[in-house]
C-alpha cells in the first residue's frame, strides 16, 4: 500500500535517484530553465525550493548545507551572489512549471521547470 508515501521513486535506486535530482537542480540554478519530464520535475521541485531558501540567508552555514546538497559549485556560488539576493523579499514560490507537450519517442509528458 502506498498510504503517506510522499517520495517518487521514478524506476531508481536510492544513490542514483537522488544524485540525479542533485544534478537537475545544480542544471535548473545554472541555466534557470530546463526541459525535462513532468515527473522528475515535480520531485525535483521541493529540492531547488529548498536551496533557494537556504541561500537567502547567506552567511557560512548556508554555504556549507548548500555543499552538501548541490554537487556543482558553479551552481553553489550563483545560488548565493545571484539567486539570494534576486529573491531575498520573496517568500516562496521561486519555480514554476509549464507544460510543454508529449514527448515523440516514448509519450512521456514533458515540462519546462523554470526560476520565476
Amino acid at each position: 500500500m502506498k498510504h503517506r508515501v510522499k517520495i517518487k521513486k521514478l524506476h531508481r535506486k536510492k544513490e542514483p535517484r537522488e544524485m540525479m535530482l542533485r544534478n537537475l537542480a545544480s542544471s535548473i540554478i545554472i541555466y534557470e530553465k530546463v526541459n525535462t519530464t513532468e515527473a522528475k520535475a515535480k520531485a525535483v521541485k521541493p529540492l531547488v525550493e529548498k536551496a533557494i531558501s537556504i541561500a537567502k540567508i547567506g552567511d557560512l552555514k548556508s554555504r556549507r548545507q548548500l555543499i552538501q546538497i548541490l554537487p556543482q559549485p558553479m551552481a553553489i556560488k550563483k545560488l548565493l551572489e545571484v539567486i539570494g539576493k534576486r529573491y531575498h523579499d520573496r517568500l516562496g514560490g521561486y519555480t514554476r512549471i509549464i507544460k510543454l507537450g508529449n514527448r515523440q519517442g516514448d509519450g512521456a509528458a514533458t515540462v519546462q521547470i523554470e526560476l520565476v
